[in-house]
């Protein structure tokens, strides 16, 4: 078997002799040829119904070989397919016209989704592996994954998430020949059994009621009937339209968000001040401890910067919601971090992009790095959940009744 063979290979270094990367690579292409070869005969044997010398009464017969030169993450193979009188074997392994194999456009779908360009993995492909993909083609491979995209965006949903997240992330993308800042908008929700799941990407240019009420009927109408908890950054609109469509859920605002936005216009030199004290009001015991501390606050701050209190007060109802609910249920909803770290690692994809020549590239981008995240979320459930999950059982005991019989 060549230096590929584990002893042979093992002597060929205690006899100093070079064993070269090449060397391995161009062994296991071989390896992989006659893999290739045998498969495809062992298939067209299945389809005429008799081996190789074996008399029979087919019609149809073998009928020699086709050259054919596959393009692989290895780099290029050659190989003999075998054929048919007939032209009726269609081998799967390698079909027709194929010269990309199997495997190759998964590692194309990869680099894509790790923010290369359609021209920069053309040429990673031709140093890397030795071959050439036109643009074209690259192209065409990551586009068939768009129809794919668009039914995981339709599928039916659980009927119930405990809880769901929402949080948008800013993307560069050319719309009537302008690239513009567009929002796109990610939902996560949590499932009875505490697993996270991305349900769908929105990418829209405006934030208002009637945005988020067509986008929580879609929610409704694949099959989400129950949200105990949204929790979500402060985007315009969408507290009215959770109300509308699920009237039973509570609302937590992200407070993180909440200080990011009060920080804003605060000088440098006050800053480290202003968020000391904005820290007491968030981290007390009580709801009424926290409405002291925001007191004691505007006390402070409240001339100087005034739009803080103000801030705070509006949505007082929305931030303050997490105080009722023990640490753990807490300390899962008072941010949207478990979809913000999400964002940062699309954020860290995108970078290299600069901007999307259209809504569907990007619709394309975000669903298979959300893929990626999806994969590895299916290995563990959210933390503390076996501990949260009685909690809400009794916290919503009217809704959750439906789902514990």
């Amino acid at each position: 078997m060549g230096i590929l063979n584990k002893e042979e290979l093992r002597k060929q270094i205690r006899e100093g002799k070079e064993v070269s990367l090449d060397g391995i690579l161009d062994e296991f292409k071989g390896l992989l040829k006659e893999a290739l070869q045998t498969a495809t005969q062992e298939e067209l044997t299945s389809h005429l119904g008799y081996d190789k010398n074996q008399e029979s009464q087919n019609p149809n017969y073998r009928n020699g070989y086709s050259k054919k030169t596959l393009k692989s993450k290895y780099g290029e193979v050659d190989v003999e397919i075998p054929r048919d009188r007939d032209s009726s074997f269609e081998p799967k392994l390698v079909p027709k016209r194929e010269r990309l194999l199997k495997g190759s456009e998964d590692l194309i779908l990869s680099l894509y989704t790790k923010g290369m360009s359609v021209r920069d993995i053309q040429h990673h492909l031709d140093d890397l592996y030795g071959y050439e993909l036109s643009e074209q083609t690259i192209s065409n491979i990551t586009s068939a994954i768009i129809e794919k995209a668009k039914e995981w965006q339709n599928r039916p949903l659980e009927s119930i998430y405990p809880i769901i997240f929402m949080d948008a992330t800013v993307l560069k993308i050319r719309v009537d020949r302008v690239v513009k800042n567009i929002a796109a908008y990610i939902m996560l929700g949590v499932t009875l059994e505490g697993k996270k799941e991305i349900i769908g990407i929105w990418i829209g240019e405006n934030e208002s009621s009637k945005y988020w009420l067509t986008l929580l009927n879609e929610l409704k109408n694949r099959g989400v009937e129950d949200v105990l908890i949204f929790a979500i950054d402060g985007l315009n609109g969408f507290n009215q339209a959770i109300q509308a469509v699920y009237p039973q859920a509570e609302i937590q605002r992200c407070i993180v968000h909440q200080i990011r936005s009060s920080l804003r216009y605060v000088s440098w030199k006050d800053r480290k001040a202003v968020a000391k004290d904005l820290k007491t009001i968030y981290t007390a015991n009580t709801e009424e401890d926290a409405q002291l501390a925001l007191t004691e606050f505007n006390d402070i701050w409240g001339k100087k910067y005034p739009h803080i209190s103000q801030s705070w007060s509006n949505n007082w109802n929305e931030l303050s919601t997490f105080f009722k609910y023990p640490q753990a249920i807490k300390t899962l909803i008072y941010t949207t971090n478990p979809i913000e770290s999400l964002n940062s690692n699309i954020k860290r994809k995108t970078k290299s992009k600069g901007s999307f020549p259209t809504i569907d590239s990007a619709f394309k981008l975000l669903y298979l790095a959300t893929q990626e995240v999806q994969e590895k979320w299916k290995k563990s459930s959210m933390r503390n959940w076996s501990e949260i999950y009685p909690q809400l059982s009794i916290f919503f005991s009217e809704i959750m009744e439906k789902y514990t019989k």
